[in-house]
């Protein structure tokens, strides 16, 4: 049996788990697996359950297809382990065969500016959090006291963060939205949303549905002014105009934004504006203003010159504002005793293999996703990203041969029928080996009729089984730490769905706090 530990239950680490009971079943000579799923919270699916908006349900529904990844028979849920604090990486990697760490980009980069940390200055991850009812944010951190509100940033994060705060809340009833955020939505004093980007509307990162959207609130008036949509006017190397030709992502974009630059508006948002969304480029924000609480921002003007240089203007400008949301990247953040790139917000690697400081290859150590490459690509990226990293896992495990005829780590773990076998791994790694999107997990085990109990690690409690041949069942118990299996998670999907029948809101309705996810978890503790 071959154990693997997945730290990370988001997309990134279920991708990861579904590749490896794929691709040990897909060996020359199958392997039986065993993937667990570690991670620090009670609930799964990562940033596809805290991440993605309310209103968003088209790719909310994704985590319809990694709960089949959890229900695989080779694939166990670990719930409320924290890597650094219940378990050592030490521990880990003596306990497993491999261990690969997914665990995300988790916090906003931060702007670098004079009143940045004043009260209404906020990391928009934390706002995210917020809406999507993450135990670490309580239901009480935003109250949405302020009138003007500046989301600093011009990507698909901006865009959701820019969009929930100007929609009007009665359209997210029908949501997963928790109920004291949806309170807090109707009792919003925001008027006016200004999304602002350092750089022109051919540089933005939001995508032509997401920005789309925006168009089609009901009450809420987008403005975009004329000058910043003129993609000459700030940019003197011609390089937007080479862009807007040669993307189509920058054309459909640019359509919407001259639109509105024009005064256009569609006739679904005509009916009275409630709310003003207005979009603003090339600025960059250069002070968050304020003594007590943020009052203002002051932003300065930017523009590329001829050479392509680009830089501020000496323009300034103040803009009306109680609260800013920062929203100018994601940062991955290290992991006890797991090497990182501090600069780059990464774990080393090559192709998935987590490097030491001399850069050689740490022996059954991986990564995978944000983690792995920065936060780059949507949540589908992670899927290939997870299939790269293990097929290195299964080389390495099966003694390689590595560049230059080298031995890779932990040689001869699996066992191939000839030498020749081993680039079989990389030729089954694409469509051979990972299915299409919805097909049933393979179980490398022999198939899908395993024991009472078996398939998801429970005791006869309904908790992971903390029994000597679980690698890590004797740390764990010694420490008086009860993971959460994939049972008790499915007690809090059920709260969550009589909460929302007893609300007459929509499908589910999330949890809103830490107590009550633990209540719904554990009755029995309560």
């Amino acid at each position: 049996m071959l154990n693997v530990a997945v730290v990370g239950s988001g997309p990134a680490g279920l991708y990861a788990a579904e590749a490896l009971v794929k691709q040990a079943a897909a060996l020359p000579l199958p392997v039986p697996v065993r993937v667990d799923v570690i991670d620090r919270l009670p609930t799964p699916y990562g940033l596809v359950r805290y991440g993605v908006a309310p209103d968003h349900k088209s790719i909310k529904s994704i985590a319809q297809y990694l709960r089949k990844v959890l229900e695989s028979p080779d694939v166990r849920f670990v719930g409320g382990v924290h890597l650094g604090e219940d378990v050592t990486r030490d521990e880990l990697v003596s306990a497993y065969d491999a261990v690969i760490y997914a665990t995300g980009a988790m916090r906003d980069r931060r702007l670098g500016i004079k009143g940045e940390d004043l009260p209404g200055s906020y990391a928009a991850t934390d706002f995210v959090n917020w809406y999507c009812g993450h135990p670490d944010v309580a239901a009480s951190t935003f109250t949405l006291d302020a009138e003007s509100v500046a989301v600093i940033g011009v990507g698909n994060v901006a865009i959701d963060v820019a969009r929930i705060l100007a929609r009007d809340p009665a359209e997210l009833h029908a949501t997963d939205v928790p109920q004291p955020v949806l309170e807090a939505l109707h009792a919003s004093k925001v008027r006016e949303v200004h999304m602002i980007g350092r750089r022109g509307p051919a540089y933005a990162k939001f995508t032509t549905k997401e920005l789309r959207e925006l168009a089609e609130l009901p009450g809420v008036e987008v403005i975009v002014h004329a000058d910043e949509a003129d993609l000459s006017a700030f940019d003197s190397s011609g390089g937007s105009v080479t862009l807007a030709e040669s993307d189509r992502r920058v054309r459909g974009n640019l359509v919407s934004i001259t639109k509105w630059a024009q005064g256009v508006t569609p006739a679904t948002a005509s009916t009275g504006h409630a709310r003003r969304l207005i979009v603003r480029f090339w600025l960059k924000p250069v002070e968050i203003l304020g003594t007590d609480r943020v009052t203002g921002l002051t932003l300065e003007r930017t523009a590329i010159d001829a050479a392509g240089a680009f830089g501020g203007t000496g323009e300034y400008e103040t803009l009306d504002a109680q609260m800013v949301l920062r929203s100018v990247g994601y940062q991955s953040v290290p992991l006890p005793g797991v090497p990182f790139d501090e600069r780059a917000s990464v774990v080393p690697n090559e192709l998935g293999r987590v490097l030491a400081a001399d850069g050689s290859p740490l022996p059954g150590e991986y990564v995978a996703g944000w983690l792995k490459r920065g936060p780059t690509g949507v949540i589908g990226t992670n899927k290939s990203d997870a299939a790269e990293t293990v097929r290195s896992l299964l080389e390495d495990l099966a003694g390689g041969p590595g560049a230059d005829g080298a031995q890779l780590p932990r040689a001869g773990l699996l066992r191939y029928p000839d030498p020749a076998a081993t680039a079989v791994v990389a030729g089954n790694s694409g469509e051979a080996a990972l299915a299409a999107d919805g097909a049933d997990l393979p179980s490398a085990s022999g198939g899908t009729d395993l024991p009472a109990g078996l398939r998801t690690g429970l005791d006869a409690g309904g908790a992971v089984a903390a029994e000597a041949d679980w690698p890590l069942g004797t740390v764990l118990a010694g420490r008086g730490i009860k993971p959460v299996s994939y049972a008790e998670w499915l007690r809090i999907e059920t709260a969550e769905i009589d909460l929302a029948k007893s609300l007459g809101r929509g499908e589910r309705v999330k949890l809103h706090d830490s107590e009550a996810i633990w209540s719904a978890c554990r009755p029995q503790d309560a």
